[in-house]
């Protein structure tokens, strides 16, 4: 029982977590990181969607493990592998859901709402919209703005325009990113694995992640220097942290090119060393940015 407790949490994906981190940008940008309430109320919405994501990799996994064990790399999940039963993945999933939604629903209805939408929507994806092109990753990047929107709703803010384009435009990058990955690391084997995989090629996905890092990084851009941006925050230095961005983007690009780490961002993101201090020194400019002004 404690090896199929110990396969439970391994498909529970938690260093997938650090998706969810995208929850606090409604803290942060609101200017309300100091204040204790809002602070532990968005850490338990942080980790209540992330039991409700973690309900849906394991979901998500039951559906595909016959085909996840010709994958390199999935085969070798709890699921797919062979390890945990099937019977122990049904009810971690009908827990943590449970869990996760009773939570939601006595911390912020607007939070819950948000969560039972993001839930669906990921069945769906896993039952008919991955199977979908380009529908399929949109559906990926829809998941990222959900959780800006959760946490936009824990504090009681309105989400800013700019913060959802760039979060979309974001997203686009890592999914069609993660596409490119699966069709390069299955090859000849993409439509027993993906049928949806049939219908991308690499040419096709190099114009779409063109695209989407063009798109990223002007957002990004006009986000810095927007009316609004700079009158709520006092400030027009935001645009300096433009450079850390671009280079994030550039190193993630080298990384797909280079490492063949495309298909993982969460991986990429915790296990690559200069992504980890670009990103340390964005957030900490930010920070000082438009709290010290």
């Amino acid at each position: 029982m404690i090896l199929q407790f110990k396969y439970i949490l391994k498909s529970m994906r938690l260093r997938h977590w650090i998706k969810n981190i995208l929850i606090f940008a409604g803290l942060i940008f609101s200017l309300n990181l100091f204040d204790i309430a809002l602070l532990v109320k968005v850490v338990v919405g942080f980790i209540l969607f992330g039991l409700g994501a973690s309900s849906i990799y394991i979901f998500n996994d039951l559906q595909d493990s016959q085909k996840d064990r010709i994958h390199p790399e999935k085969c070798k999940r709890p699921l797919a592998s062979g390890d945990l039963r099937a019977t122990n993945a049904y009810v971690s999933l009908v827990f943590l859901m449970a869990v996760s939604l009773i939570g939601a629903y006595l911390m912020d209805y607007t939070f819950l709402l948000i969560l039972f939408v993001y839930m669906v929507m990921n069945v769906a994806y896993s039952l008919k919209i991955k199977h979908v092109v380009i529908l399929d990753v949109m559906c990926i990047s829809f998941g990222f703005v959900f959780r800006v929107l959760a946490g936009t709703a824990l504090v009681g803010v309105s989400p800013s325009d700019w913060l959802i384009i760039c979060t979309t435009t974001l997203s686009l990058f890592l999914g069609f990113s993660k596409r490119r990955h699966e069709l390069i690391l299955i090859g000849s084997n993409a439509m027993n694995h993906r049928k949806v995989l049939t219908d991308y090629s690499i040419t096709f996905l190099d114009q779409m992640i063109s695209v989407a890092t063009a798109c990223t990084v002007m957002s990004y851009a006009l986000y810095t220097i927007a009316d609004d941006t700079v009158t709520r925050f006092g400030t027009r230095n935001l645009v300096f942290t433009i450079p850390f961005v671009i280079y994030g983007i550039y190193r993630y690009l080298y990384l797909i090119h280079r490492k063949d780490m495309g298909g993982n961002p969460t991986k990429a993101l915790i296990s690559d060393f200069p992504m980890i201090l670009n990103g340390l020194i964005w957030l900490v400019i930010v920070l000082w940015i438009i709290y010290h002004e």
